[in-house]
């Protein structure tokens, strides 16, 4: 995991703001004419049948999340995840098999309170643990309910054929042309006709997981227009001059981005918003986690590199992200031989084996142990983080308890193959994301799990609509932003 884990503030595109909004026109999405409006698919259990429901309800494009989504007995109640099995292999088929029921379960919920209005999709990370079985499982046992499939956090090539089985619109999420057109020759060309839109999303300001790639700077974020002129450029050489384009990331209020309504160089365009439908009533989260969306303030949206699914992701600078800062703050790099300027002998663990590091990181590791972060973890990249007792044994924990929710995963070397394992050693300075989002998706502590945001969440603050914390119905926040604000 390289050291910019923590990369600062990025610049939040606040763009020109003109009086007038020109007017919203349908677009034909899924098969349907509806407001270029859509919900945004956030994972686990942040956007549900209910939220889903009743963005639908309002006309626009739904989007349930299909990541291990929730369960529910014949009286309502949600069925815990339990695992039985004693092994990750055996964890891992509990899990997927819990998400498909749970994925129909919000699939019927949401076909239920949208009445028939709208259009509703189930969105999907490629990377998570059975993948391809959940979105199978799911759209075979809500056949009629789900009209779209969402699928980014990599390259999801094989999702058009999966959709075309069920005669269903896919959607990828990219964010570059480039990957659009890879994306496109291996394997879209063959289900161009159920190809319903692209997503693209803003690495920068999106929330959750982002499509950062090598060769981008973290530091600098690009301006959203030109990547998606490049993208249209790239789908008119496909003959996709027509499909629609989802802008997601950094979308708020509509009259900042007027330029791109009825843009001839941009074709059919629908707004993305993953962030503001967080905080309205239908929204599953908790009372504490909408309250403090309300006093996030510009820079509380930290862009990092923490994920276990390799990947950029953004969350709200809380104690949770803190605490995995620290632990890069308190890393240096050991071998375990004397070697070049790796001189000096530091003893680490209970038999206080020797590792050899540098005079001066000796000094800083003692220095660190006496604050009572005396644990060192060795990484898979030949260094030492120092933490607290407590830690080091939640990190063990967490780690022999992986219930395989990753295709692979950095934190705990599980990966979905005969074997396993990825072959490598676990990484402590990343976390469990089942354990940390079920909690906060269940009402956990705000301030020590992961609170996935997009950069501008600290508007939920400036914005008047939400004055006197006002939370506003699906419907009302649907009002809302199609008069521009």
């Amino acid at each position: 995991m390289p050291s910019s884990a923590g990369l600062g503030e990025p610049v939040v595109a606040i763009r020109g703001v003109t009086p007038d909004v020109k007017a919203l026109d349908p677009i034909l999405i899924s098969g349907r004419e509806v407001l270029p409006l859509v919900e945004g698919g956030k994972g686990i259990n942040v956007s549900n049948g209910e939220s889903s429901g009743a963005w639908a309800a309002a006309g626009g494009v739904a989007t349930f999340s299909g990541v291990n989504a929730d369960l529910y007995d014949e009286n309502g109640n949600r069925i815990d995840m339990v695992y039985h099995g004693k092994t990750r292999t055996e964890k891992h088929h509990e899990l997927i098999a819990y998400g498909i029921r749970g994925g129909i379960a919000q699939a019927r919920i949401a076909h239920d309170i949208a009445g028939g209005n709208g259009r509703i999709h189930m969105n999907v990370l490629w990377e998570m643990g059975g993948a391809e079985q959940i979105l199978e499982g799911v759209l075979d046992g809500a056949k009629g309910l789900i009209h779209g499939v969402t699928c980014g956090a990599g390259m999801p090539y094989r999702v058009a054929e999966i959709a075309a089985r069920y005669n269903v619109y896919y959607y990828p999420i990219v964010s570059s042309a480039r990957a659009f057109r890879a994306l496109w020759k291996r394997a879209y060309h063959k289900y161009g006709e159920l190809l319903g839109g692209v997503v693209y999303e803003d690495p920068w300001l999106a929330g959750g997981h982002n499509g950062l790639s090598n060769s981008e700077d973290p530091r600098k974020p690009e301006p959203p227009y030109g990547r998606v002129a490049e993208l249209r450029k790239t789908m008119v050489e496909c003959g996709l001059g027509n499909v629609p384009i989802f802008m997601a990331g950094g979308v708020w209020w509509l009259k900042e981005w007027e330029d791109w309504i009825g843009n001839p160089e941009l074709g059919p365009i629908a707004f993305q918003y993953g962030t503001r439908p967080l905080l309205t009533q239908e929204s599953p989260i908790s009372d504490a986690w909408k309250q403090r969306l309300l006093t996030l303030k510009p820079g509380d949206v930290l862009l990092h590199h923490f994920s276990p699914t390799g990947f950029y992701s953004s969350a709200v600078k809380n104690d949770f992200i803190n605490e995995l800062c620290q632990r890069l703050d308190h890393q240096i790099p050991y071998s375990s031989e004397c070697v070049g300027d790796h001189e000096a002998e530091l003893p680490i663990g209970a038999r206080k084996r020797i590792v050899w590091v540098t005079p001066h990181d000796r000094d800083r590791a003692l220095g660190w142990m006496n604050e009572g972060f005396t644990e060192a973890l060795r990484t898979p990249d030949s260094t030492l983080i120092f933490v607290t007792p407590d830690k080091a044994e939640e990190i063990r924990v967490d780690q022999v308890k992986c219930m395989g929710c990753l295709s692979q995963c950095m934190f705990s070397n599980w990966a979905q193959n005969e074997a396993g394992t990825t072959g490598k050693k676990a990484d402590p300075r990343s976390f469990c994301i089942q354990k940390t989002l079920q909690n906060i998706g269940h009402g956990g502590d705000v301030e020590n799990e992961l609170m996935f945001a997009g950069h501008n969440a600290y508007r939920f603050g400036a914005d008047p609509f939400y004055k006197n914390g006002f939370i506003p119905t699906v419907k009302q926040l649907v009002d809302r932003i199609a008069t521009g604000e």
